[in-house]
C-alpha cells in the first residue's frame, strides 16, 4: 500500500496540482493586497472618501462608529464593504486565470487537422474495377 501511494504521489498531475495550489495561495495574497491597498483607496476617495472595507450594517440596533467596534462589542453586522472587496478580489483573479489560460493555449502548437479520409468509391467505380480485373485475368489466360 506504501508503494501504491508513493507511486501515486510521484505522478506529474499531483505534483503539478500541489505546485499549482502553493503558487494559487501566494497569488491570492498578492491579488487581496492590490484590492486593499491599491484600488480601493482611491476608489474609496472618488467615491467622497468611502473606506469601503468599514462598511457595515447593524442588525443588533446599537450604534458603533466602526467595524471593528460593532464587532468588539460583539453586535451582529452584515459586512458588506469586506464583501465588496472579496467580488473584486474574485474578479482580478478570474481575468488573471483567464488571461494565463488564453496565452497557454496561444503558445500551444496548432495540430494540423487529421487529413480526410479518402472517400469510399462508387458504384460505378466498383464496377469498373471488377470489369478492369476480368480484362487482366482473361488477358492472362487465354482460352
Amino acid at each position: 500500500m506504501l508503494q501504491e501511494f508513493k507511486k501515486f504521489v510521484m505522478r506529474g498531475n499531483v505534483l503539478d496540482l500541489a505546485v499549482a495550489v502553493i503558487l494559487g495561495a501566494a497569488f491570492g495574497a498578492i491579488v487581496t493586497s492590490l484590492v486593499n491597498d491599491i484600488l480601493m483607496p482611491p476608489i474609496g476617495l472618488l467615491l467622497g472618501g468611502v473606506d469601503f472595507s468599514n462598511l457595515f450594517i447593524n442588525l443588533s440596533g446599537g450604534t458603533y462608529a466602526s467595524l471593528v467596534a460593532a464587532e468588539e462589542a460583539g453586535a451582529a453586522v452584515i459586512r458588506y464593504g469586506v464583501f465588496i472587496n472579496k467580488i473584486i478580489n474574485f474578479v482580478i483573479v478570474a481575468f488573471s486565470i483567464f488571461m494565463v489560460v488564453r496565452a497557454a493555449n496561444s503558445m500551444q502548437k496548432k495540430q494540423p487537422a487529421a487529413p480526410a479520409a479518402p472517400a469510399a468509391p462508387s458504384a460505378e467505380e466498383k464496377l469498373l474495377g471488377e470489369i478492369r480485373d476480368l480484362l487482366k485475368s482473361n488477358r492472362a489466360n487465354p482460352r
